[in-house]
């Protein structure tokens, strides 16, 4: 796809009974925002394992936005406190893997907020078309080819090398 048609693509992890509970309002009250976001519910957002933000951005997302109930306000009484945790875990991981904070978005969503929903995902499409494409896939592939062709080298230059007798 040309760089001029390109869609981010962006993993929302929404807590059941506040954030996805929004999202299903704006939908309801017809508020019209990007399509770029594919929603996943969870019971609750602490319940999210940092593993799945990684999987998400290995397997082609742009973006991941994670969506709990305000602080104080959570149904199990302290999970979004577990998730801001790790997500501040998760954003320093990602900066060490060079792969820039603001693809890692954390956003508390009341059920009566189905505009931060429809506002919230607008701009992280907005930040992630400034960003561009991450394609961890493609760079895969690419070190992929590297470590390939460093291997090659040193199988060649072992080749040449005379050994002692």
């Amino acid at each position: 796809m040309r760089e001029g048609n390109w869609r981010p693509r962006i993993v929302a992890f929404f807590c059941n009974w506040c954030t996805y509970t929004a999202a299903d309002l704006a939908g309801v009250s017809r508020l019209k925002y990007a399509p770029n976001a594919r929603v996943i519910r969870l019971m609750c957002s602490g319940r999210l394992d940092p593993q799945l933000v990684l999987a998400a951005f290995a397997r082609g997302a742009d973006g991941v936005l994670i969506g709990g109930c305000h602080p104080g306000d959570c149904h199990y009484l302290e999970g979004n406190y577990k998730t801001l945790r790790r997500f501040r875990l998760l954003r320093r991981l990602l900066r060490d893997l060079g792969i820039e904070e603001e693809r890692l978005r954390l956003e508390w969503v009341s059920a009566a907020e189905g505009e931060k929903i429809r506002q919230v995902v607008t701009d992280m499409v907005e930040t992630l078309r400034a960003l561009g494409p991450l394609d961890l896939p493609g760079q895969f592939r690419q070190w992929d080819q590297e470590v390939e062709t460093l291997k090659a080298q040193v199988v060649e230059a072992e080749r040449l090398t005379p050994q002692p007798a």
